[in-house]
C-alpha cells in the first residue's frame, strides 16, 4: 500500500472509530517512514474532548490496525484534542465556529488581503455548491471569499 493509500486507509478507519464513540474526527497526520511513523489523531466534540475519548479512540483504533495488521512496520499512534487553536477543515468546522475569531491565509488575496485575522461572521453556500465564508475584520471590515481559495486557517484564541 502506498502512502497515500496508507493516509486514506487510515482516515476511513478512524472516522468509524470517532463516529462509533460520538466524535468528529478533525484530522490525521501520518509522520515519518519505515520504522519510525507516526499516526497522529486529532478528534473532538461540541462539548470538547476528554482523557476517556482519547483512551477509547486509542484502544479502539488500535486493536482494529493490530488485527488487520495494515501498517508494514512498527508506528507510533497518538490521539488528542485539536486545541483551542484547532485547524479549519471541513465547511461544517467554519458553520460550527461563526462568532470566533480565526487567523487565514488564503491561496490568492481577496482584493489585497490574503493573510488576515477576523471573526467568521456567515458562511453562505448557493445552488451550485459553491460555499463562501464571510470574515469580519477590525474596524468593521469584511471580507468574502470562496472556501476552495483557503490555503490555511484556524481559530485564534485571543489569549
Amino acid at each position: 500500500m502506498n502512502r497515500v493509500q496508507l493516509q486514506t486507509y487510515l482516515e476511513n478507519i478512524a472516522e468509524s472509530v470517532a463516529q462509533t464513540a460520538g466524535l468528529e474526527l478533525v484530522e490525521l497526520e501520518l509522520k515519518g517512514s519505515g520504522r519510525n511513523q507516526l499516526v497522529r489523531v486529532f478528534i473532538d466534540k461540541p462539548e470538547g474532548v476528554t482523557h476517556a475519548d482519547c483512551e477509547t479512540v486509542s484502544r479502539e483504533m488500535s486493536a482494529r490496525l493490530d488485527a488487520e495488521d495494515s501498517i508494514e512496520n512498527s508506528y507510533d499512534l497518538e490521539v488528542s484534542s485539536p486545541g483551542i487553536e484547532r485547524k479549519l477543515k471541513k465547511w461544517q468546522d467554519w458553520e460550527r465556529f461563526q462568532g470566533h475569531m480565526a487567523k487565514v491565509i488564503l491561496k490568492q488575496p481577496v482584493g489585497e488581503l490574503k493573510h488576515f485575522d477576523g471573526i467568521i461572521s456567515r458562511t453562505a453556500s448557493d445552488d451550485s455548491g459553491v460555499r463562501a465564508v464571510t470574515v469580519s475584520l477590525a474596524g468593521g471590515r469584511e471580507v468574502t471569499f470562496p472556501l476552495d481559495q483557503v490555503d490555511r486557517a484556524n481559530l485564534k484564541f485571543d489569549w
